[in-house]
């Protein structure tokens, strides 16, 4: 009898932690798995892959390096009820405080993904963050999270639509 009660009470207190741990607001580490997981959906293909790293959040907003095809970029996100939507890719002006107040994000959020980005892309290979910088210009994402046609914008020469 006493087992029975030992298994049901151990149960019971599973089945607690279960309903606390999804009543919990989303992690740092869920956020940038479903950043990741948008970009990748978005722009992955298998004859260029897609590599996102590093992604920093902050907030609402989030920050998102990433290397295809001998090119790279960073992506600003922005979160929108439970999802992240693509809000624009740009180069090293998505690193910026100053920049990012400029595009909207509130002060303390842009000064701590700035910060949070500069130690994060610190540990990442040199030379793929030295791709980040190639993307020129800022390009706003349509409705879809798609580039919006950008014909004659020299940062994307040769570039296709990869959500096509």
């Amino acid at each position: 009898m006493i087992h029975r009660i030992r298994h049901a009470a151990v149960a019971a207190v599973a089945l607690v932690a279960l309903a606390v741990a999804a009543a919990q607001p989303a992690t740092a580490h869920d956020d940038v798995g479903a950043v990741t997981h948008l970009m990748m959906a978005t722009f992955d293909k298998p004859e260029t892959p897609l590599a996102v790293s590093p992604v920093v959040v902050e907030g609402d907003f989030a920050v998102a390096g990433w290397t295809q095809d001998g090119r790279g970029g960073r992506a600003l996100l922005k979160r929108k009820g439970h999802d992240w939507a693509l809000h624009l890719c740009a180069g090293d002006a998505l690193k910026d405080a100053t920049a990012l107040r400029q595009m909207g994000i509130p002060a303390a959020d842009a000064d701590a993904l700035a910060a949070d980005l500069a130690a994060a892309e610190a540990k990442e290979d040199p030379a793929r963050v030295a791709l980040f910088a190639t993307f020129e210009g800022v390009v706003e994402m349509n409705a879809d999270g798609g580039h919006p046609d950008h014909a004659g914008h020299d940062a994307h020469a040769g570039h296709t639509d990869h959500a096509n």
